[in-house]
């Protein structure tokens, strides 16, 4: 008996959401939930009525009590009518804020996340998350509301109905309750499977769809658009087939419904006649049971589906609470405080660091990044430069040692002042959709129009931005996509020049410039880095031979370290990867 009223996960889902939903939504829901308790009062009262109608037309034949019995009919139905408006208006108004809601706070949690979480989740997955999953939370909201409200009262009040008129002949309806019930249950042990692979095929479609428009260039030159579209033919058709699954399921209850329900009203018409006949019952009485038994077939039909449609939504919800409890993988310490405004020297004091394969990409790393200088990091691919970076901008954690900015270890500061310091430039140049202006003003809040032009001066960006028809109001496209790979790179070259950080971090910065531009661009760099931590990994070792310090790292240690004269008479790795260079 007791493993019977134990909570199952779905009850406790549906509780936890509506207990949330709910608490701040109490003032519409109430509203709501009124007008449903008012539609099903009017609902049973129209069952009730039909006693006195035909009670009147058959028996009475008194016409004041018809004028009374109309205006009564009309007033049953106007009230009906405005209650299901309020319902209907209400309901739509807080499940637009639900969704709302749950969208914000999937896309704040996600925002939150490490880098890694973006390495583990593919993005298509996450964006059919934040829209899919918040609709869902709404779907069940209201399902829940009706079913349990609407449905459930306007049910009882029919049985009421039924009881008061007819006890006996009540209870030939209510043997098909187990009946429908046991056949449902049936249905719904499918359902859960079928929702949760129609979720993944639905993540598919968003996949290739992203894949098709980032990539549109690999997919037009290299003839894939046969590959591309029976993917997305394959991904359609499985949601078209899980969904026509899923409608085949829903739809199985009808069946059972209306056959029971036929059954029973066959019973009841023909015990009904007898009653009238032989057992002397009032017809009045007989038409308000068979009345009442016909209005609760609808509400009793949707209360025996509801299972199965909560099922369905309560897949979209379990995901949306997975996604939104999922611990961050980097997240500030109890008590972080902003760091200390200082010079900008980074140190990094016995650093070990692997990612999730368990593999050392760091192994004891002492380094210093002093204040005012120009740092290289150079190296073999794989030999942990880009990770010193991503420590650097705490977008991971060492595994042991610390990161220091101006000897303040910034595992214990807030990730906010940690990144204002820091001005980044990486390889994989991003735009985002807007404006030129938009773009580059990215780069620090509030900065003014002379700013932005005197940053892209000092990137060599502003000549070529003068020439494009519209100037700095011209639209980059998505990620830049009609600007060239140079032009992009250049205007991520003046948000990072725009920041005025105290630590300059560029990632093959000028990977996507020509060597007149590079030329131009070191210049400006000479500039801008006076006075700055800067730091620049290049493949390029003609990039930074100017550089007053050069670290040449190897299997995630520094091999050699100097500048680039003493490292070309030292005849090792640095000299091995220059001279492959010029021999290329």
């Amino acid at each position: 008996m007791l493993r019977f009223f134990r909570p199952t996960q779905n009850h406790l889902l549906i509780w936890r959401l509506v207990r949330e939903s709910f608490r701040k939504h109490a003032f519409g829901y109430g509203i709501a939930i009124i007008a449903m308790l008012v539609t099903a009062a009017m609902t049973a009262s129209s069952a009730l009525i039909m006693k006195h109608i035909t009670d009147e037309f058959v028996i009475g034949k008194d016409i004041y009590q018809v004028y009374l019995i109309a205006g009564g009919v009309a007033a049953i139905f106007i009230i009906k009518g405005i209650a299901t408006f309020v319902q209907s208006f209400y309901l739509s108004r807080v499940g637009n804020a639900i969704i709302a809601e749950r969208q914000r706070i999937i896309y704040d949690r996600i925002l939150a996340q490490g880098i890694s979480f973006y390495h583990s989740i593919p993005s298509s997955d996450l964006i059919t998350r934040v829209t899919h999953n918040a609709q869902a939370a709404r779907a069940v909201l209201d399902l829940v509301v009706t079913s349990f409200v609407r449905d459930l009262f306007t049910l009882l009040g029919l049985i009421a109905v039924m009881v008061f008129q007819q006890p006996v002949l009540s209870l030939v309806a209510f043997v098909v309750g187990p009946i429908a019930i046991f056949g449902i249950n049936i249905i719904l042990r499918k359902v859960r499977k079928i929702m949760e692979a129609e979720f993944l095929s639905l993540a598919q479609i968003v996949q290739v769809m992203q894949e098709t428009t980032v990539g549109v260039r690999i997919v037009k030159s290299f003839n894939l658009e046969q590959l591309m579209r029976g993917r997305m033919h394959k991904a359609v058709s499985d949601v078209e087939k899980r969904a026509n699954s899923i409608a085949a399921l829903e739809a199985g209850t009808s069946p059972i419904m209306e056959t029971l329900a036929g059954l029973a009203i066959a019973g009841v018409v023909l015990a009904s006649g007898y009653l009238v006949i032989q057992g002397g019952q009032t017809p009045g009485a007989i038409m308000a049971f068979i009345t009442a038994l016909l209005l609760a077939y609808e509400p009793a039909k949707r209360l025996a589906r509801v299972r199965v449609s909560l099922e369905a939504g309560l897949i979209g919800v379990r995901m949306m609470y997975e996604l939104s409890d999922r611990p961050l993988t980097l997240a500030e310490r109890p008590g972080a405080e902003a760091l200390v405004p200082g010079t900008g020297k980074i140190e990094l004091k016995d650093v070990s660091f692997s990612y999730a394969d368990g593999e050392p990409v760091l192994r004891d790393l002492d380094l210093v990044f002093p204040h005012g200088k120009m740092t290289a990091l150079v190296g073999p691919s794989g030999s942990g430069k880009s990770t010193i970076m991503n420590l650097i901008m705490r977008m991971y954690d060492p595994d042991s040692g610390q990161v220091l900015f101006d000897g303040q270890d910034i595992a214990h500061a807030t990730l906010h002042s940690v990144r204002d310091r820091i001005a980044y430039v990486s390889q994989d140049t991003f735009l985002f959709s807007g404006t030129i202006m938009h773009n580059i003003q990215l780069g620090r809040e509030g900065a003014s129009d002379d700013e932005v032009i005197e940053a892209a001066k000092a990137a060599n960006a502003h000549d070529f931005i003068m020439g494009l028809k519209h100037g700095y109001d011209t639209q980059v496209g998505e990620n830049g996509a009609l600007l060239s790979g140079g032009q992009k790179q250049r205007l991520s070259i003046a948000r990072a020049i725009l920041r005025d950080a105290n630590v300059l971090l560029l990632d093959e910065a000028t990977s996507a410039l020509d060597a007149e531009s590079e030329a131009l661009f070191r210049e400006a760099l000479e500039k801008l880095s006076a006075g700055r931590t800067t730091i620049a990994i290049a493949h390029r070792l003609s990039t930074v031979h100017q550089a007053d310090n050069i670290v040449v790292m190897q299997d995630g240690k520094v091999a050699e370290q100097g500048r680039h004269g003493d490292l070309i008479e030292a005849e090792g790795l640095y000299r091995r990867l220059y001279e492959f260079q010029l021999m290329r």
